[in-house]
């Protein structure tokens, strides 16, 4: 039998601490029952000072910010403000913002600043960490806290029947201004009847969740006020690969869905087409309804294949023709009413999102 040395037995091989017998016959750092509160404050503080200093890496060095009239705050690329307003870029895609609606620009120089607030806030916050364990706590007693604002619903309804619903929306004297998705629009106030808001029951919110491929948006629902138009626009859709709902977007600024409107510089039909675009896509009467809608799709498609899916190229090319955005290095040709077709239509949109 092997004998252990003198200098074997007086120290533990594992932590370096002397002890007497076996390694294992006293812990190096025996641990307590229950952990001292300033303990758990520390690790808590520690912790949101970590996490702070992380979000601070994972921000783009240069990123800009937007803080808006009503209060948000917007992260974006790179910002810049010309007589039309306040333009930004924000993954690769270029917005316009109204000048009124934006109160200051803060450029990548004023973030750090901003930052070491955001970082020392935190630090306040995770002192209040035994307050927020306190109330979990008493919430597994049974005591009831207050109950998270009920999920709404939000529909425009438009002159002539048509409607739609939407995520957000803020009325003003000079119309309305809604997100849906990724598109954000404004419509005229002659345009629109009334704005109403329905509470969602709790069963179709928990459906939307579990549905398949469900994302943090349940799918809005709209209607142009007729389900023969509403089922020409969802296979025209479906068959040439461009969303419905921007197809439906585009129809209610050409033509505010009137098969008969005809405009100034001989735009037909629903989708306003031009002569030569008619006749391009095969449509003999672009006051056809099916016609039209097919016509108006396919065209949609072909600006979203030139433009790899940037819908403010694909309208500006809608309104002002592909060729002049190639003219302007694709860019949004600088005609005011093609900006501000841009700005209304959408500002950005992102196919699945």
């Amino acid at each position: 039998m092997r004998t252990h040395s003198r200098f074997e037995r007086a120290r533990d091989p594992e932590c370096g601490r002397r002890v007497e017998g076996r390694p294992n016959a006293a812990r190096a750092f025996p641990l307590s029952p229950r952990e001292p509160k300033s303990e758990i404050r520390g690790r808590l503080t520690r912790g949101a000072l970590l996490f702070a200093f992380l979000l601070l890496l994972a921000a783009p060095a240069h990123a800009d910010q937007l803080r808006l009239a009503d209060g948000t705050t917007m992260e974006v690329d790179e910002a810049w403000e010309d007589s039309q307003g306040v333009w930004y870029r924000r993954d690769g895609v270029t917005h316009l913002v109204e000048r009124s609606r934006v109160r200051e620009v803060v450029k990548g120089a004023a973030r750090a600043a901003v930052a070491s607030k955001a970082s020392s806030a935190a630090a306040k916050g995770a002192k209040a960490g035994g307050a927020a364990s306190e109330a979990s706590a008493a919430k597994a007693e049974g005591v009831e806290t207050p109950k998270a604002e009920e999920a709404q619903a939000v529909w425009i309804f438009l002159v002539g029947g048509a409607r739609m619903e939407v995520d957000e929306a803020s009325e003003s004297a000079e119309g309305v201004w809604f997100k849906r998705g990724n598109i954000s629009t404004f419509i005229e106030r002659a345009r629109v009847e009334r704005v109403e808001r329905e509470r969602l029951k709790p069963e179709e919110v928990a459906a939307a969740a579990a549905a398949p491929g469900a994302t943090r948006r349940r799918e809005r629902r709209w209607t142009t006020g007729s389900a023969r138009l509403d089922a020409i626009i969802r296979q025209n859709g479906a068959r040439y690969g461009v969303d419905p709902y921007l197809v439906f977007c585009v129809m209610e600024q050409e033509s505010h869905f009137n098969s008969r409107a005809v405009s100034s510089a001989g735009a037909r039909g629903l989708m306003q087409l031009m002569p030569g675009t008619a006749a391009r896509f095969g449509v003999r009467n672009p006051h056809d309804a099916a016609q039209s809608v097919s016509g108006g799709t396919r065209y949609l498609k072909e600006l979203l294949r030139r433009f790899n899916g940037r819908v403010d190229l694909v309208l500006a090319g809608y309104n002002a023709g592909e060729g002049n955005v190639m003219r302007f290095g694709y860019r949004v040709p600088p005609f005011r009413e093609t900006r501000n077709y841009v700005r209304r239509v959408g500002a950005r949109y992102t196919r699945g999102e």
